[in-house]
């Protein structure tokens, strides 16, 4: 077995289901914005967006079939809450996980087929 790289592409689990193929290609659409306002609320300390889209995230991700997508984004999610008013070197502690986020994000875009 191998390990995904950031260049594997991430594969939602509904993707042979043709009732879902709309709504996952949805997801996907609106995916690069929603890392554009990851990004920009990282770089800004702006931690209740960063809560509000890790929740978003969380459940959107897990109902259109990228578990490992919706369980990043839950696992920043309760750090986010778990660290209640995060500072911004609080938030620097996150990095990795948000990285991870980013990069679970970056891998269902390459996976996109149209």
């Amino acid at each position: 077995m191998t390990t995904p790289t950031p260049h594997t592409p991430l594969r939602s689990s509904l993707a042979g289901d043709p009732d879902m193929a709309e709504l996952v290609d949805m997801f996907l659409e609106e995916l690069p914005q929603r890392l554009t306002v990851l990004t920009t609320a990282v770089d800004t300390g702006d931690i209740e967006t960063l809560r509000r889209l890790a929740h978003q995230l969380k459940g959107a991700a897990g109902g259109y079939g990228f578990d490992p997508i919706g369980k990043a984004a839950g696992s920043l999610e309760a750090l986010l809450k778990a660290s209640g008013d995060a500072s911004q070197s609080q938030l620097s502690s996150m990095a990795g996980s948000i990285a991870d986020l980013k990069t679970l994000c970056e891998r269902a875009l390459l996976g996109r087929t149209h």
